[in-house]
């Protein structure tokens, strides 16, 4: 058996299986070994069948039999029954879900099974018990058929692993897969990706090692360090691949940028309010990096509403009017991309109304066919204003440097879109686009052009060290005078017409609101954990009909198509729809200042950055706004949240608090960014991502290429979609 084998080549699969694992990402004998259990649980106390209690956890030594799958009557549930037998009684055990227990689990032969006493204490029953078979010779006859009385009852600290699962497959069959990979040896012919000499600056166990120990671990003492080698791992191999693109990027020439900070002062001069002080180190830093031989690299990461456009408007001023002498003829040239369509044309408009008093070029490229937001430029005649004019022609204008600056959304990156000296480019929520995209717009210069990252998203520090480690960091965390402050009030159910009436008084003002819902559909009644979420289509319908018949309702969430997402968005922003009704599609990409008022229903459902973003869709004016959480559960820890949400206005001091209470998985998600939950787990241990850094940076100054590290360079291959955010 070897680590690049597939599966398929040693295990016998059935459909089910094949249909899991393909879920779960794992294709070969290196895939099942990196899938680590997501907890551990404790075998219980040894008992036997005549003293179960039910509630209690027990371990058990006897023989299966009569399994097999069936219907349940009243719930049409599947179901594999049935019956374990020890010396001192039998007792009826259930799988639910679970058909293919009935062929997977072993009869007849001595097992040891532990789980969860139901029923009652006359009519026991053990359910989703977790089967393991006994070698022969394990276990004497006399564990097996002594009388109850001398049977040994201390508590058995035996651990068992429990795997993330998906439908057709179970932590039984994964420990029991796992279990004739390690007998064959598969483990051991996988070359450990950490360099010896950090395994030992930091004491970390040897690849084989933590296999044996985080899937088969003696003791909770085995399994965490193996977890923390693993987390170790992870983070390590993201720092050295971020690291290695830096290294790239230091390498590559740069667009001379002359008399930077000259321009960006003309610039900020003519501005109604001077920047912040945030706002001030953003730019003075983004000049210095102009400075450099090499391509800027930033991430600017800023509050919902603390001014990331202008620290952008200044950088592209200073860029459009540099005349660097290696340059004879032609414009240097600024792409600003946005995540969405409704999003790139307010920023065009924000850019026209900056640059008013010191105009340049400026255009506007969406989506091919787009109505709403066809191609526009600056009008030259009316100052603030723009002009309608064809693709072609602005094409052709790009390309012969006639256009300054250029937003859009992925159109930038098509290949009709050439521009003659693109300087600078300029990415809004980029975790929303990806590296490939990134690199698709570096491509359309004749040098790679300076980088700025921006995000309204709040990211505790250690995910941004992670995650953008490529990237320089500045943060925005003032905000600029005359933003009105949000007042945010918890609404239990006895309190909701009043909230109610508070959203009606601020559209008899002429504004409006936002009512967020953590779920498209109405949810399935079978799942019990999801009865009490609202749905979007259904709120939607029942405010229209119900609590606000004279006011326009609309409704958006993920499942409407693109063009139809902006009609809806591009209708909001333009008073047509006074309510909107949306899942969170509206946490980023919208700027409706009009809009004053949020109610978010199931609000303990969201994480405390996501409810700080949904909320500032509710910032973007002086009039003072209100966001209204309506909890459905009154748990003392989703009720500590939420009021840590409402004293605190700080995106970024949330953030790190969700981090600690909630864990990084539950915050952004691991998918949004790449990561497994292991790595995701890490983020909370500020130390191990400052030592996976400083190793990763102090390795890649040495080898950049990797060439005394091929485990390692393999490690990143292997890791590709995770270590690039792809």
């Amino acid at each position: 058996m070897l680590p690049t084998d597939p599966i398929s080549k040693h295990f016998r699969l059935m459909a089910p299986h094949v249909s899991a694992l393909k879920k779960l990402g794992i294709l070969t004998i290196r895939d099942l070994l990196y899938h680590f259990p997501s907890r551990y649980e404790h075998a219980g106390a040894s008992g036997s069948v005549a003293r179960l209690v039910p509630g209690t956890k027990v371990s058990l030594v006897g023989i299966l039999s009569k399994l097999q799958a069936k219907k349940l009557w009243k719930s049409r549930r599947t179901a594999t029954e049935g019956v374990f037998e020890d010396s001192s009684g039998k007792v009826k055990v259930m799988w639910f879900n679970q058909p293919y227990i009935a062929k997977m689990a072993p009869q007849g032969i001595p097992v040891k099974l532990t789980g969860t006493v139901g029923g009652s204490a006359e009519r026991p029953y053990i359910t989703n018990p977790e089967v393991i078979a006994i070698a022969a010779g394990e276990v004497i006859a006399e564990g097996l058929f002594q009388k109850p009385d001398t049977l040994n009852l201390e508590p058995d600290t035996s651990i068992f692993p429990i795997y993330p699962e998906s439908r057709g497959i179970t932590s039984l069959w994964f420990y029991h897969a796992l279990k004739r990979v390690f007998e064959s040896g598969a483990h051991k012919k996988i070359d450990d990706p950490i360099p010896p000499e950090i395994r030992d600056r930091y004491h970390l166990p040897t690849l084989e090692t933590s296999f044996v120990m985080v899937h088969t671990p003696e003791d909770e003492k085995h399994a965490q360090a193996a977890r923390k080698r693993f987390s170790f791992e992870e983070i390590f191999a993201i720092q050295v691949a971020r690291a290695k693109e830096r290294a790239e990027n230091a390498a590559l020439p740069a667009f001379e940028i002359t008399n930077a900070s000259e321009n960006a002062e003309k610039f900020l001069a003519t501005i109604d309010f001077p920047p912040t002080r945030a706002q001030h180190r953003a730019i003075v830093d983004i000049l210095a990096d102009f400075a450099n031989r090499h391509p800027m690299a930033r991430l600017l990461e800023g509050d919902v509403g603390s001014g990331k456009t202008l620290v952008a408007a200044a950088a592209a001023y200073a860029v459009v009017n540099s005349r660097p002498p290696n340059r004879q003829s032609g414009t240097l040239q600024v792409a600003y991309m946005a995540p969405t369509e409704i999003l790139a044309g307010q920023h065009f408009q924000s850019f026209i109304e900056y640059f008013k008093d010191l105009p340049i070029n400026i255009g506007l490229i969406t989506r091919s066919g787009c109505k709403k937001f066809p191609s526009k430029i600056a009008s030259k005649n009316n100052r603030g204003k723009a002009t309608d004019i064809s693709r072609t022609q602005l094409l052709k204008w790009v390309a012969n440097g006639e256009i300054a600056m250029l937003v859009g959304t992925h159109a930038l990156i098509q290949k009709k879109v050439q521009f003659q000296h693109l300087a600078l480019a300029i990415v809004d929520e980029q975790h929303r686009f990806g590296t490939r995209q990134r690199r698709e717009l570096a491509r359309k210069g004749d040098f790679p052009p300076h980088f700025l990252s921006m995000t309204a998203t709040p990211i505790p520090r250690t995910l941004a060290l992670t995650i953008y480690g490529d990237l320089d960091l500045s943060i925005l965390d003032e905000l600029p005078p005359g933003r009105a402050k949000i007042t945010t009030e918890i609404i239990m159910p006895k309190m909701r017409a009043e909230a109610y009436e508070k959203v009606r008084e601020e559209l008899v003002k002429g504004r409006q609101a936002y009512v967020i819902c953590p779920r498209i559909n109405e949810p399935d009644p079978e799942k019990m954990n999801a009865l009490q979420a609202k749905s979007a289509k259904a709120e939607a319908a029942r405010l229209q009909k119900d609590v606000f018949p004279d006011y326009e309702v609309g409704l958006l969430h993920g499942g409407v198509k693109p063009a139809e997402k902006d009609r809806i968005m591009a209708d909001f922003a333009a008073k047509k729809i006074d309510i909107l009704v949306a899942t969170s599609v509206v946490e980023v990409g919208i700027n409706v200042p009009n809009a004053t008022v949020m109610m978010i229903e199931g609000a303990e459902r969201f994480g405390l950055a996501q409810l700080h973003q949904l909320r500032g869709r509710v910032q973007r004016s002086s009039n003072p706004p209100f966001c209204f959480l309506l909890p459905e559960s009154k748990g003392d820890l989703a009720m500590k949240r939420l009021k840590a949400l409402e004293k605190s206005a700080d995106g970024f001091q949330l953030a790190e608090s969700d981090l600690e209470t909630r864990g990084a998985g539950d915050l952004y998600g691991s998918r949004q960014w790449g990561m497994s939950d292991l790595g995701m787990e890490a983020l909370q241990n500020a130390k191990l991502i400052k030592a996976a850094r400083e190793g990763a940076l102090a390795l890649v100054e040495n080898d950049p290429r990797l060439a005394a590290h091929p485990a390692l360079a393999l490690r990143l291959q292997s890791s590709r979609g995770a270590l690039h955010n792809e």
